[in-house]
């Protein structure tokens, strides 16, 4: 946990971020909203979808206890779940069997074949976990790992989880020392070092290592590269999430509207950029017009 006591506003901050990203981009999926281009604003209100329902519990669990308890998480998953939200089919079904009182463990081992899920849920949801744990980016990819292994047990599905986490972590400390002490400023190349550092060698990893060569991309080409998720798959969907946050670690909106061009999954890249840049620039990154355009978050994360 951070040393000055920041974490859980380091942690709120991040949620904001990573809520309105989702909420931004899941607007232009809608029919209605088609004829919009990333530069425009949509009408309000901009609901929030699964992406954030779900980091809400993984902020709760840590407001509670302080580090990832997969069975109280895991319990969290499944009874906070609004199928309203647009879960996917494989997650949505895993959830409905431990809300209906499978022990969560032999649910996901039974999913999608025995060899576990490499979506992008996992990563979707952790960015404010890595800011929970700013500065301490080792800590951070061990408890994105825990949260991950709930529902997403491929190696895949985790080492997304584990980039994106550590990315949010660096972000938020500002630091890149790897250590709750370090004063250094970090920018995007050494963010994409540490997690390359922190990331397991898996397809994930070498598209983060693409990351580097697209300093200059435009988000179109970026995605080309990358991808942007539309095969909702932590490799297709993290290294473009986190070229867009490193990309604009200054300037929230910049980097949300790139992942709307990019299009894909719009709404996950969004929510892992957006988390990953307010995790650095706190809630005042956030333009206030689009704070309040998204509608409110849930009243138990309140609670």
């Amino acid at each position: 946990m951070s040393a000055d006591g920041r974490a859980p506003a380091l942690m709120r901050a991040c949620l904001e971020g990573l809520s309105v990203g989702d909420a931004f981009g899941d607007q232009f999926f809608l029919h209605t909203n088609r004829h919009l281009t990333a530069r425009d604003l949509p009408p309000p209100p901009w609901e929030w979808s699964d992406d954030t329902e779900m980091a809400c519990s993984v902020v709760t669990c840590l407001r509670r206890h302080g580090h990832v308890d997969q069975d109280a998480l895991a319990t969290s998953f499944a009874t906070r779940m609004d199928a309203g939200r647009r879960y996917g089919a494989g997650a949505g079904a895993l959830l409905e069997r431990i809300r209906g009182g499978h022990p969560w463990r032999a649910a996901v081992a039974g999913s999608f074949g025995g060899g576990g899920s490499y979506g992008n849920g996992a990563a979707m949801r952790v960015a404010p976990l890595g800011a929970y744990f700013a500065g301490d980016p080792a800590r951070a990819a061990a408890e994105a790992a825990r949260q991950a292994e709930i529902t997403h047990t491929h190696p895949e599905g985790i080492a997304g989880a584990i980039a994106v986490a550590v990315a949010a972590s660096l972000a938020a400390a500002g630091t890149t020392a790897g250590t709750t002490t370090g004063t250094t400023t970090g920018t995007a190349e050494d963010i994409i070092e540490a997690v390359l550092d922190h990331t397991p060698g898996t397809y994930v990893r070498p598209g983060l290592g693409r990351v580097r060569r697209l300093k200059k991309a435009t988000p179109e080409q970026a995605a080309q590269v990358l991808g942007n998720g539309s095969r909702v798959t932590a490799q297709d969907t993290v290294p473009f999430a986190l070229w867009a946050a490193t990309r604009h670690l200054e300037d929230y909106p910049a980097g949300v509207r790139a992942c709307v061009v990019a299009g894909g999954d719009m709404d996950t890249t969004a929510a892992i950029a957006g988390g990953v840049i307010a995790a650095g620039t706190g809630t005042d990154g956030i333009p206030a017009e689009w704070l309040a355009a998204r509608e409110p978050l849930p009243g138990w994360l309140e609670a």
